[in-house]
């Protein structure tokens, strides 16, 4: 059988300032991901697409801060099953690789989604919580993915808060934490499945209200 390759995914949702803000609520507005080949380290695709939010359509004036993301973007996407859709036409095979997202904020946040168009979770097993993984590596409590790089000695490449860019960040942290060797990395154990209780949130912590 052939090895699974990584799946490096990150999220952008709807998201209010505090005081406003209800975790259960949020919608993803923009899927970030890359596929990697372990042996090689290096990406052999990437993914990124805006999503159309269905209960809450316009975006906060906090959210369009926070992600930079424009009201536009989001007007001229595609609903999250489309979305979803195009994101899996993209990947193939779901069991041919190991999700992998800092923190469980994104796995999460994809269930709610998932439950709320009626779409399949496709993602069940075999996920990797690279935010409980890599920091232990630098000597540091589970944090947010830019203290994460400042711990690696590594600069923010591209734009906090832009889902594309902050996969290849994670990705670049996983690369440090593992000397290169991401064949280790995807021998670490699963991460525990999903669960959609309420957590407290931030704003500003992780990305979108997420790690």
């Amino acid at each position: 059988m052939e090895p699974k390759k990584l799946l490096v995914v990150d999220l952008e949702a709807t998201c209010w300032e505090r005081g406003a803000h209800v975790q259960e609520q949020m919608e993803t507005i923009e899927i970030g991901a890359l596929l990697v080949d372990p042996s090689g380290g290096v990406p052999t695709r990437e993914f990124q697409c805006f999503v159309r939010p269905s209960r809450f359509p316009s975006l906060s004036a906090f959210c369009t801060q926070l992600t930079s993301i424009r009201q536009e973007d989001v007007d001229a996407a595609e609903p999250f099953g489309a979305a979803f859709e195009a994101f899996l036409g993209w990947l193939g095979e779901p069991r041919g690789v190991r999700f992998a997202s800092w923190g469980d904020y994104d796995r999460r946040q994809l269930v709610r989604d998932c439950e709320l168009s009626g779409v399949p979770y496709p993602f069940l097993d075999d996920t990797l919580n690279l935010k409980h993984i890599c920091c232990p590596k630098f000597g540091m409590k589970p944090g947010g993915m830019a203290q994460a790089l400042a711990r690696a000695g590594l600069a923010l490449d591209g734009t906090h808060h832009r889902a594309l860019d902050d996969a290849r960040n994670i990705l670049r942290i996983a690369e440090r934490a593992f000397e290169g060797r991401l064949d280790l990395l995807m021998a670490c154990p699963p991460s525990p499945p999903p669960e959609l209780r309420p957590r407290p949130s931030r704003p500003g912590s992780g990305h979108a209200f997420g790690p």
